[in-house]
Order: structure tokens, then sequence, then C-alpha cells
């Protein structure tokens, strides 16, 4: 039934995976801020910029979850397919 799938359209787990990847980005870069002041011998950030850091675990767990919706979906799809 690929045939009929159109390549633009999303599945359903497409949203959750780039919604967890720009997360997952804006943790990655608080996360080099936040580094970089012990590299450069700077006085450190305040303590909630460690916190922005875990946008990271955040993101990734987002876009796990979105995977796992994609999976179940296509799961669901081969067995309306099989019948």
């Amino acid at each position: 039934m690929r045939d009929k799938t159109q390549t633009n359209s999303a599945a359903p787990g497409d949203r959750l995976i780039r919604a967890g990847a720009v997360v997952f980005l804006i943790g990655t870069v608080a996360t080099l801020v936040t580094v970089m002041p012990l590299f450069l011998g700077t006085t450190p950030f305040p303590t909630y910029m460690f916190g922005l850091s875990m946008f990271m675990g955040v993101g990734f767990a987002i876009a796990a979850a979105g995977v796992l919706r994609s999976i179940a979906a296509a799961r669901r799809q081969a067995r309306e397919a099989s019948r």
C-alpha cells in the first residue's frame, strides 16, 4: 500500500521527532555555553543555565516517543493491510 502514500505526508510521530530534535539542539547549545567558561577560565554561569542543559535529555525523550508512535502506527497499518 506504499504507492498510495504521498511523499510529503506526515506520519503520526513526525512532529514529535522534529520537536524533539529542536529541543535537543537547544539543550546542546545551552550545554556548550555552560561549559565554555570552564575552558576559558572565566566566571561560571548561574545554576539555572545547567538546568537548560537538561533540554538535551528532554529532547531525546520527545524524539524517542515520536519514533515509538511511528512504529506503532506502522504496525497498525501493516496489521490492517494483512486482513
